[in-house]
């Protein structure tokens, strides 16, 4: 039977290498042109790397809830990491949970675009579990977070509350706008690259500097970086589709006012 630790540590290096080609091409797709052969490329690569992360990180946290002290050995001197239930909050339920919201908004955002001519399809059973799975998760983040008292924990469970709050939104609405589809991607996609930065920075901390896992500029770094992505790039694609939307209701509502004859009654 293999040592505990001997399989977390086989598990950190599978969840490096799933991640690094993550890490890499997700800039791919911010920079490349939108739509084009290489956006729709490294977009592909970025998904299955942030899918298959995710995973692992899954059984990564599984396993340190099981057995928090032995598979991490290196913190038994560390002030805050030597107790067991720091541990289990922090690399079992925290990475539990930043492992389901990476997967959710990879998913998300990859069905946003595979179902932009079919918005019903959004609405398919993995989609809504994925919302489920992670509101849970949210809620348990912080609950645990309460419980060790940790506040950074009930402050990042914010993240993925949102996250659903939002994804239901698109997903259960009957008919959006045309080019909705297109901000539900950004955001999905950019989140999942703001979730993956963060666990790595802050649990690679861990290891290289444990000092500085619970910096908040460690953890705050990633996210204003991919927030101010999310808001530039949704702020381009309202400007430019917004404006053919508003061109293409005046239009209708032209056609109309003529069919009635209303132009004289204005």
């Amino acid at each position: 039977m293999i040592p505990v630790h001997d399989f977390f540590i086989a598990l950190v290096a599978l969840h490096i290498v799933a991640g690094l080609p993550g890490l890499i091409s997700f800039w791919a797709p911010i920079f490349a042109k939108k739509g084009g052969a290489g956006h729709r490329f490294w977009g592909r690569i970025f998904t299955a790397s942030m899918l298959l992360t995710g995973c692992i990180a899954i059984m990564m946290s599984t396993t340190t809830l099981i057995a928090p002290l032995p598979t991490h050995p290196h913190l038994h001197d560390h002030p805050i990491f030597s107790q067991a239930a720091q541990i289990r909050g922090i690399f079992g339920w925290m990475m539990l949970y930043l492992a389901l919201l990476t997967i959710n908004l990879a998913w998300y955002g990859w069905r946003a675009v595979r179902h932009r001519a079919d918005h019903a399809r959004n609405r398919g059973p993995v989609n809504l579990a994925l919302q489920g799975l992670l509101g849970v998760a949210a809620v348990n983040c912080a609950i645990q977070g309460a419980l060790i008292g940790q506040p950074m924990m009930i402050g990042i469970s914010f993240v993925g509350v949102a996250a659903v709050g939002t994804n239901l939104w698109f997903i259960l609405r009957p008919e959006p706008a045309f080019y909705e589809w297109r901000l539900e991607h950004i955001k999905a996609i950019v989140g999942a690259g703001i979730s993956v930065y963060t666990a790595f920075l802050a649990f690679g901390a861990v290891r290289l500097a444990p000092q500085l896992a619970l910096a908040p500029g460690l953890w705050a770094a990633p996210m204003i970086v991919g927030l101010s992505l999310i808001f530039y790039h949704r702020r381009v694609v309202r400007l430019r589709y917004g404006k053919s939307e508003g061109a293409v209701v005046e239009a209708v509502k032209s056609l109309w006012r003529r069919s009635h004859g209303t132009y004289a009654k204005e």
